[in-house]
């Protein structure tokens, strides 16, 4: 069949019935849901989608179409939402069809890499084992590799990944993870890793605003609530926390939640009278100005964690 045989309006009917049919348009959406901004991530993440469904229906009209290389690479800083991206790619993959079983298996250094000789192998063989037919994520993936020591096992981990990233690419797709400047240094040094990854999305930083929205959609979750001075209070918060050393993005988000949500239970322990239903959902000001970030303000109670 040659491509003039296809006639547009019967193309894009396919592809809106094989789009339907696989649910991807349901996962995006639920993708855009749990993750505030990081509109360049959603669109690549629609591009690589759109891709694969072409490509599935490509095959099955008789069309060339090679097998597609998925590894990937996510790069960031902590805290903008690579694991929820992985997880939603596993699933997108499965959907159609280019995984058997969907599963997100998430590691580290520690996972892969044995302590003495001998121990690597079946260490990182393990783990790879229970990730076929689905994504293996590798976070902060060049602590693999450390040439200061010349009696590190990591070069042995990353040799093993290789081969099986290229003999069970049908079966297995590896993302990894971590810092962008770390990670190119990374594929510098291990042009092999770098020739095998075919995606590179970079997750920008949050801004003050869409960091002050996922703290709502997490306060909800949660069942609480800001006041009217908590919620003005917060943007000071984030904008001042932001400044200092290992803010980690959404992460530092749900570390300050939960540090207020122990300043508020404990200033209710010490309320004498009744506590009602809006004083147990509600987080005051004084919870977060409590903080050690609000340190030098005159009006903070003493300094607590962050």
């Amino acid at each position: 069949m040659s491509v003039t045989e296809l006639s547009p309006p019967a193309a894009a009917s396919t592809l809106a019935t094989a789009l339907a049919a696989s649910g991807i348009r349901e996962l995006l959406a639920q993708l855009d849901r749990e993750l505030v901004g990081l509109a360049p991530v959603k669109s690549r993440i629609r591009d690589i989608a759109a891709l694969l469904l072409v490509d599935k229906l490509r095959r099955e009209r008789g069309f060339a179409a090679g097998a597609p290389s998925l590894h990937m690479c996510f790069t960031g800083n902590p805290g903008t939402g690579k694991t929820t991206v992985a997880m939603r790619m596993a699933q997108i993959l499965f959907q159609l069809g280019y995984l058997r079983r969907g599963h997100l298996v998430a590691v580290t250094r520690d996972d892969l890499v044995g302590q003495y000789i001998g121990h690597t192998a079946p260490k990182t063989r393990e783990i790879l084992k229970k990730a076929m037919g689905g994504v293996l994520f590798i976070d902060e993936a060049y602590y693999l590799y450390r040439p200061e020591n010349e009696r590190d096992y990591g070069q042995e981990a990353i040799e093993i990944l290789l081969q099986v990233m290229e003999n069970n690419r049908d079966d297995l797709v590896v993302i990894l993870a971590g810092y962008k400047d770390r990670m190119d240094r990374f594929f510098e040094s291990n042009p092999g890793m770098s020739s095998r990854i075919a995606h590179h999305i970079d997750f920008p930083d949050y801004g003050v605003e869409e960091l002050a929205t996922i703290a709502g959609l997490m306060l909800a979750q949660m069942q609480y609530r800001f006041d009217s001075e908590a919620g003005d209070l917060f943007h000071r918060y984030i904008e001042r926390r932001m400044a200092q050393p290992h803010f980690a993005n959404a992460r530092s988000m749900r570390n300050a939640l939960d540090r207020a949500r122990l300043r508020h239970a404990s200033r209710l322990l010490d309320r004498p009278e009744a506590v009602d239903d809006d004083a147990l959902v509600t987080i005051t000001a004084a919870d977060l100005l409590a903080s050690r970030v609000f340190a030098d303000t005159p009006a903070a109670a003493p300094a607590s964690s962050a």
